[in-house]
């Protein structure tokens, strides 16, 4: 399957996470909706979900009002959305390929496909990375994709349900989460609540849930300055977290985590949350040059090596000048990155010049549930400020809003947030399925 003969010029945005969508819709709006231009959005999966976000649905705590249906979103906003995998690039031809997509038995659903572009944007996040560790991708579960978190979240329900009714044993079901970065620091908070509330929600016999983080950094949230960092470290450490700091692991097996200081920590879950990188099928894109960790090498215009190529978001190595090493692989880069890039791609097809992007680091926070929120925020005027509590909760709350506005508008951004609060008042506060 081509689309050769549309003389349109062709977008083709691979990835549909927070930047990824976000361009393609904007793309729409000026450009799809006028016919100037044909926008076509290429992801794996049929709905998103703020990346930020995948460890609440991992923890069963996330309100499914809160996924965008692809299709849908591409309807209202005037660009097209086809479901598949990318697996290859022919540059001289300006063609992507596209693996088939089975059905959960194996069959074929829709074939292997070819698509053509005029300008060809990368948006396909990042997956963990395992760094070689044995045992790491057999027995960790992983929260990358949408799919792996409900995955995530159906084994903890069923394996604390078999805990609860194997007898009287008193053994407690054991969470290991290898990684204190902001994913697994958020995780284990809300998996701290959902023990609560999976025993309020009266199982015949409740279990007793053990969490426990191992990092090899000697604090957890090692991006973060020290004070906010031990913050952190308290509030969890009063939540009853069990943190194994400055410790190396080394192997993983089905029982359990082995640390390089020969302790083998036993655990019934297993979450990697240590390190990221491209997806490996990126080390090869037609000779597209990346980085040790798969990123495509970009420069401050967001283009490749290519001149019809460009990459956003996670997945793109981009330079941050004035310090070194490149742009974080954060959300509120991939935002603002989309919003330069629509700039460039408008530009480009109006004979003009690409935007240059500035990265404007508005500092880290991290949230630890319905407890705290604790973070630094940065500015021209302010420097960096460290935030806690109410403050730092609104600021978290508001990047989200953020990304919201972006794709949904102010009005139905508005609306969606006075509907799930209604929502919530009525529905369990945790799924059970």
């Amino acid at each position: 399957m081509t689309d050769k003969n549309n003389k349109k010029h062709k977008i083709v945005i691979v990835g549909g996470g927070t930047g990824g969508l976000e361009l393609a819709t904007s793309l729409g709006h000026k450009l799809g909706k006028k016919s100037l231009a044909e926008v076509t959005l290429l992801d794996a999966t049929p709905t998103h979900i703020w990346k930020p976000l995948l460890h609440e649905v991992a923890a069963g705590t996330l309100d499914e009002s809160e996924q965008i249906e692809y299709l849908a979103q591409a309807y209202r906003n005037h660009f097209r959305f086809r479901l598949g995998k990318m697996e290859g690039l022919n540059r001289k031809k300006k063609e992507i390929y596209v693996s088939p997509t089975l059905s959960d038995s194996g069959e074929e659903l829709i074939p292997r496909r070819t698509f053509s572009y005029d300008t060809l944007v990368m948006s396909v996040g990042s997956i963990s990375n395992t760094f070689g560790i044995k045992g790491a991708a057999e027995h960790c579960l992983f929260l990358d994709t949408t799919v792996q978190a409900f995955k995530f979240q159906k084994q903890l329900v069923e394996s604390y349900i078999k805990k609860s009714h194997v007898g009287k044993t008193g053994k407690s079901l054991s969470i290991v989460i290898i990684g204190a970065g902001a994913t697994g620091v958020e995780l284990s908070a809300q998996l701290y609540e959902v023990a609560h509330l999976l025993a309020i929600y009266e199982l015949d016999e409740s279990s007793d849930v053990k969490l426990t983080i191992i990092e090899a950094a000697t604090q957890v949230l090692p991006a973060l300055p020290g004070k906010l960092a031990q913050a952190t470290q308290q509030q969890l450490v009063k939540l009853g977290v069990d943190l194994k700091l400055g410790r190396r692991v080394v192997k993983v097996t089905k029982e359990g985590i082995h640390t390089h200081d020969g302790e083998v920590i036993p655990a019934d879950l297993k979450v990697w949350s240590a390190g990221i990188k491209a997806p490996d099928w990126m080390k090869d894109l037609d000779g597209l040059e990346v980085n040790k960790i798969n990123q495509l090498v970009v420069d401050e215009t967001l283009k490749t090596s290519d001149d019809d190529i460009f990459a956003l978001g996670d997945c793109a190595a981009c330079p941050w000048p004035g310090h070194n090493g490149n742009v974080p692989p954060r959300a509120q880069a991939a935002h603002q990155q989309a919003s330069t890039l629509s700039k460039s791609i408008i530009n480009r097809l109006q004979g003009g010049n690409l935007v240059k992007y500035a990265y404007l680091d508005y500092g880290s926070l991290v949230a630890l549930g319905k407890y705290t929120t604790v973070g630094n925020l940065m500015g021209n005027l302010m420097g960096s400020v460290s935030v806690g509590g109410f403050i730092a909760r609104v600021v978290y709350l508001s990047l989200y809003k953020m990304h919201q506005v972006a794709i949904h508008g102010y009005f139905r951004t508005a609306m969606l947030t006075l509907s799930n609060l209604f929502r919530r008042s009525a529905h369990a506060t945790i799924k059970m399925h």
